[in-house]
């Protein structure tokens, strides 16, 4: 068994494991029992009554979170010539085309998203073993495959998000980081529930909301009162 380290066991006896707290309540419960010496991520966790085995109750979409997730997200655009100059200015870190093809197929996956163009896309099926379990692969439902190139980068660097449910019924994501105002971190929460809200599926039956938790990089999890943000 795992020993308990002395601010671990402090945290988790500030944690009442029963208790459904207020938003509010969590948010500024997890910025008090987390003690990393970096600006940790707070993470939410949604456990939704679906079963994603079914096609027709899966679960994905995107959110642009009010302020922003805090990270510094690294965007690769493949795109042709005549839309580099537009992916440079919206702030893409990567542009270009062949030559990032051939990186990519050499084992280069060093960025957190990946945005196209429709007349590429069949260029970039060719990666699809790659990128896929990376979850980097474009998707026209999730906006990284478009020819609004500079507003798809706008948005990414914004704090758009893309989130899908796992195969336990759970979707994962980040909300912002520790260092961020409590407002802040309820406003992105609210935004993030609201949007999953409002996908759920009209095969789903019963509770769609079952839990939610939020937590930092290394605290324990609050568990959240789902009618205190929905």
């Amino acid at each position: 068994m795992t020993k308990l380290t002395k601010n671990r066991k402090a945290a988790l006896e500030k944690v009442d494991t029963v208790k459904a707290y207020k938003l509010s309540e969590a948010v500024e419960l997890v910025k008090k029992i987390t003690t990393t010496n970096f600006d940790a991520s707070v993470d939410i966790d949604v456990r939704l009554g679906v079963d994603p085995r079914k096609p027709n109750q899966m679960v994905r979409g995107v959110v642009t979170l009010p302020h922003g997730t805090g990270k510094t997200v690294r965007v690769l655009v493949l795109c042709t010539p005549d839309k580099e100059e537009e992916a440079k200015s919206a702030g893409a870190d990567y542009v270009g085309l062949e030559e990032y093809i051939e990186k990519i197929k050499g084992g280069w996956t060093d960025v957190d998203v990946i945005i196209t163009m429709p007349p590429v896309m069949p260029k970039i099926g060719q990666l699809g073993r790659i990128l896929g379990p990376r979850g980097l692969m474009p998707n026209p439902k999730s906006g990284t495959v478009t020819m609004d190139i500079g507003k798809a980068v706008g948005d990414i660097k914004a704090g758009k998000i893309d989130f899908k449910v796992d195969k336990y019924g759970i979707i994962h994501t980040s909300i912002g980081k520790v260092s961020f105002e409590p407002a802040k971190l309820v406003e992105n929460a609210k935004e993030f529930v609201q949007t999953v809200n409002k996908l759920k599926p009209a095969a789903a039956k019963g509770t769609y909301i079952k839990s939610i938790h939020l937590s930092s990089t290394m605290s324990p999890g609050v568990r959240v009162d789902p009618k205190s943000i929905v």
